[in-house]
């Protein structure tokens, strides 16, 4: 018998712990994805017991939205969907690269444009993609509680903030969630983002749950990556880390596989959801294939012993790590 989904609650709503990331099926940075299969996989999670769908405008330059307002609509039920998306991304700059952009006309623009790409006249959990620097989080805080006041929005979130970003929003607009990158590789938020959210009672959402399929166990040592993928440009897969991480990913799954019979990629994910704070682990995927191993992340644990031994693995054959700091987008000038 499969293990059930587990579940836990956003601003009092029932969500999925494993939650659908849709970066690669925006079919930019991770390769092609035919709308067929980016569909059929959006459905599959739904069928599967995933009902938290996280996207954003950037991902794909709007495909991946419409490609879920397209599922939505071969469904036939709104609401089985957690929609949440991003805003405060801004790639027509006329100049090379994605800038940080939460400009009330930017933002104002952008709900309206996702709404019509997702096909709903609601979203459930929106976010702040990345902190603008130019712009006072206030400001921002106070633009979305008004969307939220306007019936278009349930609930805000905000992504890849620090604590002090997440107090100033706080003191305009109630905060229901945060949504950091976070893995077995990448651990930055634990010394003051997940204890500070812990107490103020804000969801944790992790994005590169399995490090950009570092953690999926399927690359090899002298694999190379074409331009366009995401991790050509990611420190991680450039030598001499990259021999170091897969090296810690072969040792992961030898003991994944001795202690507990699972893969290092179920190993990876119940890793994240069995941290303290953590409320959702995104799962990306391309294909309904690819979401078959959500059923060995389910209906087991990792004992404090097990984590230990998981660290020291890490802290061994990692001997130059490198953090996620690639991503930030550009300020404006």
């Amino acid at each position: 018998m499969l293990a059930a989904m587990e579940f836990t609650q956003i601003s009092g709503k029932q969500v999925s712990r494993i939650g659908l990331g849709t970066w690669a099926i925006g079919g930019l940075d991770w390769g092609a994805v035919s709308d067929s299969d980016a569909v059929a996989t959006l459905l599959s999670a739904v069928d599967r017991g995933i009902n938290l769908i996280d996207t954003a405008p950037i991902y794909g330059r709007g495909r991946a939205e419409e490609l879920l307002g397209k599922a939505i609509r071969a469904h036939g039920h709104r609401e089985a969907f957690y929609i949440a998306t991003k805003a405060g991304l801004d790639w027509n700059t006329g100049r090379e690269g994605v800038f940080a952009d939460s400009t009330a006309p930017r933002l104002r623009q952008e709900l309206e444009h996702s709404l019509r790409r997702l096909n709903t006249d609601f979203i459930d959990l929106y976010q702040v993609h990345w902190p603008d620097t130019l712009v006072p989080i206030e400001e921002t805080a106070a633009l979305l509680a008004e969307f939220v006041r306007e019936g278009k929005v349930g609930a805000l979130g905000v992504s890849n903030y620090s604590v002090a970003q997440m107090q100033a929003f706080r003191s305009v607009a109630p905060l229901a969630s945060n949504q950091p990158p976070y893995n077995l590789f990448e651990r930055q938020i634990d010394h003051e983002t997940l204890p500070w959210c812990a107490a103020n009672h804000v969801a944790v959402l992790t994005y590169s749950s399995l490090c950009r399929s570092l953690l999926a166990g399927r690359l090899t040592h002298g694999m190379t990556f074409p331009a366009g993928d995401i991790r050509a440009v990611d420190p991680k897969f450039q030598q001499p880390r990259f021999t170091q991480y897969l090296n810690a990913v072969e040792r992961l799954a030898a003991f994944a596989q001795a202690h507990f019979g699972k893969t290092v990629l179920s190993l990876a994910a119940r890793w994240v959801l069995d941290r303290p704070g953590i409320s959702v682990a995104l799962w990306g995927a391309k294909r309904p294939d690819q979401l078959d191993a959500v059923a060995g992340v389910l209906g087991w644990k990792l004992s404090d012993s097990a984590m230990a031994e998981i660290d020291q693995i890490v802290a061994e054959c990692v001997t130059d790590p490198v953090g996620p700091e690639y991503l930030t987008p550009k300020v404006r000038e």
